[in-house]
């Protein structure tokens, strides 16, 4: 370890980087800050599924929350349970603005970043400085048939006109985003090249005027040509309409100019008094510095753990247990027949979409999960946080029993599905807070299958697919069927399998819904190039 004026560089087993993170949920009310710090390539093993630091991480989330707290009624009142009101996180007003050449993947990470704190409750919003850009000009094409020359050229700093709409842009988009956190917004992402000192100044100096708004600025940097070409030929391939009508190889070249321009004026963040992250090759090394409380703290931790190396993430439920067969809830009760049948199947089904690459096998800790794992040749973990909603006191009993036994709780339930907590359990809030943990540990983890149950299995689809809340207990997770998601750079492609094995249907469409089983998105991936709100 060594020190100079300003920065403290350590490895990544180092025991004050372990603290520091370790003890993220203890930041929320502190006002020291983390420490500066650098971790070359992932967190160590001890952030893994299993390991002690993850572990605490999972436990302190029951803490993490305003409003998923209240007391289990005792067991004299009437009803199985209550409603669990939304976290309060109106105090929370961060802007995160993103820093980094054109290329480097930053729309990936604040694209990333959003779904995260979506899926937790947070109110996000991203401002994309380009889309501003296409819309305006769209706009005034429309108007008035002048088209605005957005070539290389455009991006010059030699380019005065050009240079003062581009930071007009900037500063509006900044506006936007401001009033739009002043309206209740959580966290709002600048994304933008915001690649000079004098742009970060300015945006320090506005987001200062605002009362307990404060700013984070992201750094994203890539030294790996190979990750540039790709991040290049997606920028002209995606139907990006700066490059409309124009061959691939002129986009490309047109593209590698604009970058050009950029470098010529980029200056790396050294300034010491801001709050930033700097996110090397996207994850293989990570600065932090200044990092204050709770919300800021997660952030990092989740930025830290992502990567963009090709993967596949396969869902399935076990194989139909003899609890879906006579209709009950929740239990921990071996595999039917049928569900043996899928469990003998799975080894080929995975084999032949997974080849020789390697494959890790999550499972929960009830029977029928491991039952269905069995028989496949992969390592296996499991994982406690995977396992099913708790039901609580209707645990074991069938949907007409509960029904029968509560009518007005069995209808408020009904009503409000994600919010509604069983006496002595768990409500769909309560599934995603423990869930946060699995979520870190599959960004950072390559191949995985996970064997889960509805509930869980709906809340991490939900997370893939940035589906909200509302949704999310009614997503169709059949039994006897894999999914396969493929994470890209602006979502996630999909694909299900289904083994010829009959099984129970346990889905139960929303109330007043005329659709039973609502289709899975195919995919999610494309990006957006305009401004909704420009």
């Amino acid at each position: 370890m060594h020190h100079d004026h300003n920065r403290v560089h350590f490895p990544i087993l180092s025991s004050e980087l372990t603290a520091a993170l370790g003890a993220i949920e203890d930041m929320a009310d502190s006002a020291d800050a983390v420490p500066d710090s650098v971790v070359s390539n992932h967190p160590p093993a001890i952030f893994r599924a299993g390991g002690p630091m993850l572990k605490q991480f999972d436990e302190s989330t029951a803490s993490s929350r305003k409003g998923s707290q209240a007391p289990t009624p005792p067991r004299s009142v009437v009803g199985i349970g209550n409603k669990v009101a939304k976290p309060d996180y109106s105090e929370a007003k961060i802007v995160l603005a993103m820093v980094g050449l054109p290329a480097r993947g930053k729309s990936y990470l604040s694209n990333k970043l959003m779904r995260y704190l979506k899926w937790l409750e947070y109110d996000v919003q991203v401002f994309n400085v380009g889309q501003l850009r296409r819309s305006r000009a769209h706009r005034k094409a429309l108007q008035s048939g002048i088209l605005e020359d957005h070539t290389a050229s455009y991006f010059s700093h030699n380019n005065v006109e050009a240079t003062k709409l581009r930071e007009q842009l900037a500063e509006d988009s900044l506006e936007m985003l401001i009033q739009w956190l002043k309206k209740g917004g959580n966290v709002a992402i600048h994304d933008a090249t915001n690649s000079t000192r004098m742009r970060r100044a300015k945006i320090s100096a506005r987001v200062a005027k605002e009362k307990g708004m404060s700013v984070i600025f992201l750094e994203s940097v890539c030294g790996d040509p190979a990750v540039i070409a790709a991040n290049v030929a997606l920028k002209v391939s995606s139907g990006d309409p700066d490059y409309k009508d124009l061959p691939r190889e002129v986009a490309e070249r047109d593209f590698l100019r604009r970058i050009k321009e950029y470098e010529a004026v980029y200056e790396t963040i050294t300034e010491p008094h801001l709050s930033y992250l700097r996110i090397t090759d996207v994850g293989n090394e990570v600065t932090l510095s200044r990092i204050n409380g709770y919300l800021q703290s997660r952030i990092a931790f989740y930025l830290m753990n992502l990567h963009v190396k090709p993967r596949n993430i396969f869902l399935s439920r076990h194989g139909e247990s003899q609890f879906n067969v006579e209709g009950r809830i929740g239990g921990d009760s071996l595999l039917s027949e049928r569900g043996l049948a899928y469990s003998h199947a799975l080894p080929e089904l995975v084999r032949n979409n997974i080849g020789d690459a390697p494959l890790i096998v999550w499972t929960s800790t009830l029977q029928r999960t491991i039952q269905t794992a069995a028989e496949l040749p992969y390592p296996k973990l499991t994982w406690k946080s995977l396992d099913e909603l708790d039901a609580g006191v209707c645990d074991g009993m069938t949907y007409e029993e509960i029904e029968q036994a509560y009518p007005e709780d069995f209808a408020n339930r009904d009503e409000d599905k994600f919010n509604y907590r069983y006496r002595g359990g768990e409500s769909y809030r309560d599934v995603v807070v423990r869930l946060e943990p699995v979520i870190m540990e599959l960004e950072r983890q390559e191949n995985i299958l996970i064997f889960g149950h509805q509930a869980i299995l709906r809340c991490l689809y939900a997370y893939f697919h940035d589906l909200p809340q509302a949704d999310l207990p009614y997503i169709s997770v059949p039994l006897h069927t894999v999914i396969k998601l493929t994470p890209k750079a602006y979502g996630c492609d999909e694909e299900r399998y289904t083994l010829p094995i009959g099984a129970v249907d346990t889905h139960r469409p929303k109330p007043g819904s005329t659709v039973s089983h609502p289709e899975a998105p195919a995919s999610t991936t494309k990006r957006e190039y305009f401004a909704t709100n420009a």
